[in-house]
């Protein structure tokens, strides 16, 4: 899976082949310790880079256990 990070602080995450054929058949993917890790560590560095391009409505905007994300 690759990551791809827009200026206007929007990301594309990307799946290989493969990827998109366990999703096809199992619905989910399974990361192991260490992919969790760099999963995680590339999930820390896109976040911290997101909130210095979001405008200032969206760096204002909060979360909730319920809220909805939306996919395009």
């Amino acid at each position: 899976m690759q990551f791809k990070q827009y200026k206007n602080g929007s990301c594309d995450i990307k799946f290989s082949w493969k990827e998109r054929i366990i999703l096809f058949f199992t619905g989910k993917l399974h990361l192991s310790n260490i992919g969790l890790r760099h999963f995680g560590n590339h999930l820390v560095r896109i976040v911290s880079e997101w909130n210095l391009n979001f405008d200032e409505k969206v760096k204002q905007k909060e979360t909730f256990k319920h809220t909805k994300i939306e996919g395009k």
